[in-house]
């Protein structure tokens, strides 16, 4: 079972940028893709991004351009760097890995931007 911890959240103004880290407990070249997801208050939990074993990326239409996901397999590490802050990207931040098809999410971490 693959336990994840995000960090790096925090409260930024609009126009700020945060670099969120989420670090695995194993080896992430056995993990198929890692993922961002963000839940914002009264909201459901959305996709932010992924990236696969091989680094091919995906976005979100509402962060692309703004946000880029990285993987660093020696630090068993996947980041979020987050530039250009919204106040609707206000939420939750979770890190997700999928191993052999199961997907295992860290605790979150808050990110608040204020205007």
């Amino acid at each position: 079972q693959v336990q994840l911890v995000e960090s790096g959240g925090g409260l930024v103004q609009v126009g700020g940028s945060l670099r969120l880290s989420c670090v695995a407990s194993e080896s992430m070249v056995g993990i198929d893709f890692m993922a961002w997801h963000r839940q914002a208050p009264g909201k459901q939990r959305e996709f932010v991004a992924f990236i696969t074993r091989d680094r091919h990326t995906n976005y979100a239409d509402s962060v692309k351009g703004r946000f880029t996901i990285s993987r660093d397999n020696a630090e068993n590490t996947v980041y979020l760097q987050m530039n250009s802050l919204k106040s609707e990207d206000t939420a939750v931040y979770y890190c997700a890995a999928n191993q052999g098809g199961t997907w295992y999410w860290g605790q979150g971490t808050q990110v608040t931007v204020s205007s």
